[in-house]
């Protein structure tokens, strides 16, 4: 669960905490996650500050709330890789295992990560001014991540993100009012290749706060915090590939 922390689900489907908290500061919005061939354990937690139940307030504040950290099953150490990031998102890590990226919804961008090599502990930037608010991202084992859109770019949202007076007002409304339409459509997903070139976009104007895309077979499958199910879109009958 997002505001309990990193879990592991057994088959059995107990339960186990691995950690919910690093340097002394809970996790308040435990986020997207992967595993690296070692078994370290790659996850973000969005917001310190906002649970689940008010992230747009931590999109609204615009302020670097997010963390990239590591935990190691061997040691159980809770490692903090990045700090003071903005809504820091999904993560997914290379195959050749030297680097991961993540995601940032509020700056609409994903870095890298240098988990080893020269650049060891460094970030640096994999693809930024994207068309949406970007979610998780997955590799598909076949040289491209997957971005989930989780809404496409509007004037409403760049004059808000351009405006601190004008995210101040929709904060207050959206705090203490609960009455402010947040129009996220246009939801969808876009690939780009190993280096971070866009490759394809796919959007649905009837599509909102669309989480993550996973490529399997000839198949896309994909959820979203607007539905309680799990679709997918037959790839061979789209243009997606195109």
């Amino acid at each position: 669960m997002a505001w309990q922390g990193l879990l592991k689900v057994r088959q059995d489907k107990t339960v186990e905490l691995l950690t919910d908290a690093a340097e002394g500061l809970k996790f308040a919005l435990t986020d997207g996650v992967d595993i690296a061939a070692d078994g370290t354990i790659y996850f973000t937690d969005a917001s310190y500050k906002y649970s689940l139940a008010h992230h747009f307030l931590d999109v609204l504040e615009a302020r670097p709330h997010g963390r990239l950290m590591s935990f190691d099953p061997s040691t159980h150490r809770t490692s903090v890789l990045a700090r003071d990031l903005y809504f820091a998102n999904g993560v997914a890590v290379a195959p050749d295992q030297d680097s991961l990226i993540f995601c940032e919804t509020v700056m609409r961008r994903c870095s890298r990560y240098h988990i080893r090599g020269d650049k060891a502990g460094t970030v640096e930037s994999f693809i930024d001014s994207l068309p949406g608010l970007p979610d998780n991202i997955r590799y598909d084992g076949e040289g491209r991540y997957w971005i989930a859109l989780s809404a496409g770019r509007t004037l409403q949202l760049d004059v808000l993100m351009w405006s601190p007076l004008l995210r101040k007002l929709v904060y207050m409304v959206e705090k203490y009012v609960m009455a402010v339409p947040q129009g996220l459509r246009d939801a969808g997903t876009m690939s780009v290749a190993l280096n971070g070139e866009p490759v394809t976009m796919y959007t649905d104007p009837g599509l909102a706060l669309a989480t993550g895309w996973l490529k399997v077979g000839g198949y896309l499958y994909y959820g979203s915090l607007a539905s309680s199910y799990i679709s997918r879109v037959d790839l061979t009958k789209s243009s997606i590939e195109a």
